[in-house]
């Protein structure tokens, strides 16, 4: 599925005015010898920042120094690297991460205090500095350059994941990362976001939260959090037009709602993209508690991954939920496949829902029919290869 509104073909992080891009491959991770794992987004002007960071006690480096920075609600670049998370690395970290800074600051004229850092990757392991002091020098940056910084943050994740909508006058870019350790709240996730658009910074927190809620915190692919997770929009005004924020709002829900469904979709030892919507509750909360915790639930993600329609494990997994239920007024869909109806279990075809279950793409549909309230959440199927994957992560 892609942006609906005035979808950019090839479009990414570099898309809106005045922002470029570059990554090369400092070996960070020394076994992957070829791979892009440190990349630099700079705006040519002063931009307005705001981001959202990860929910663990345990926060990285690099997100205990950009959360500092970001006090002063503004930005010019930003410094990512993959293959080392630079966490639970105490003031070798901090000095790391600052040093980063500092040398992006140095190669591209600005001040280090406007350069905010980001890492993702293995915890407990500090930053080959020797390495990435050499490897910076050598980012060249370009309006392409999105794409590979796209590539750059990558790790177990499969494919890049970019986006980017224009409309209103102004334009939204984005890129992504994340494939494993993603739940609500963020997930071992990195997120960075821009516009040409101008907003204060108040309002554009505030939008990024709005967009945050909706759309990287519904997803789930394994119910555990990093210390790490990051999402960051940038906005350096030179579309030089006035914003209508309404528009504004429903430009980068849909950025973000696309990158989140390209990170469910890209989960780990995924082979299924899950949607699970859940309408007809009390409130706003109690929708979106609900579908998180059926898309959490490995249960559901095991019979997903394996076409067995087992329904009793998705309302079994609404019950634990914590929110208002009467079993007598529960409808579930999955597909086009009505199987209860107002708390009646209906007959089906069983032949037909495993074929549903087989498709690349599966739709849950819960209505409470209590209230007016509705939320989607998507994740993954739960595979042996996840198990695979995570076994030998660090070897």
């Amino acid at each position: 599925m892609e942006p609906k509104n005035n979808y950019i073909a090839q479009g990414g992080i570099t898309s809106p005015r005045g922002f470029i891009a570059g990554a090369t491959c400092a070996r960070i991770k020394e076994k992957l010898e070829d791979r892009l794992d440190l990349g630099v987004l700079l705006s040519e002007v002063p931009a307005v920042a705001a981001a959202l960071f990860t929910a663990n006690r345990i926060k990285a480096a690099p997100v205990l120094l950009s959360q500092q920075r970001l006090k002063s609600g503004k930005a010019r670049a930003f410094v990512v690297n993959s293959g080392c998370a630079n966490a639970f690395t105490g003031e070798q970290g901090l000095a790391d991460a600052a040093e980063m800074a500092e040398l992006v600051a140095k190669n591209c004229g600005v001040l280090p205090e406007d350069i905010l850092v980001a890492s993702t990757g293995v915890v407990g392991d500090c930053l080959p500095m020797p390495r990435i002091r050499g490897a910076i020098g050598k980012i060249v940056f370009s309006r392409d350059g999105g794409h590979d910084l796209a590539r750059a943050i990558m790790t177990t994740d499969t494919v890049p994941k970019e986006a980017a909508v224009t409309g209103g006058g102004f334009t939204i870019g984005g890129i992504a990362k994340g494939s494993g350790m993603i739940h609500p709240d963020l997930g071992t996730m990195l997120c960075f976001l821009t516009t040409d658009a101008a907003l204060d910074a108040g309002l554009l927190r505030a939008a990024l939260q709005k967009a945050v809620d909706m759309s990287f915190n519904m997803v789930s692919i394994d119910g555990d959090t990093s210390t790490n997770d990051t999402v960051l929009i940038m906005a350096n005004g030179l579309a030089g037009v006035p914003v209508s924020r309404d528009v504004f709002q429903q430009a980068l829900n849909e950025v973000c709602i696309y990158l989140s469904r390209c990170i469910a979709r890209d989960g780990e030892g995924a082979s299924k993209l899950i949607e699970v919507t859940v309408s007809g509750a009390v409130s706003l909360g109690e929708a979106r508690q609900a579908a998180r915790t059926v898309i959490s639930s490995p249960l559901v993600k095991s019979a997903v991954h394996g076409c067995d329609p087992n329904w009793g494990r998705i309302v079994a997994a609404l019950g634990r939920s914590g929110v208002e239920v009467v079993e007598s007024k529960i409808d579930l869909y999955i597909g086009d496949t009505c199987l209860i109806r107002g708390g009646v279990v209906l007959p089906f075809n069983r032949e037909e829902l495993v074929l549903v279950l087989d498709k690349n793409e599966v739709s849950v549909r819960l209505n409470l029919n209590l209230g007016t309230a509705q939320a989607t959440g998507w994740g993954c199927d739960l595979s042996e290869e996840y198990v695979t994957i995570n076994s030998q992560y660090t070897t």
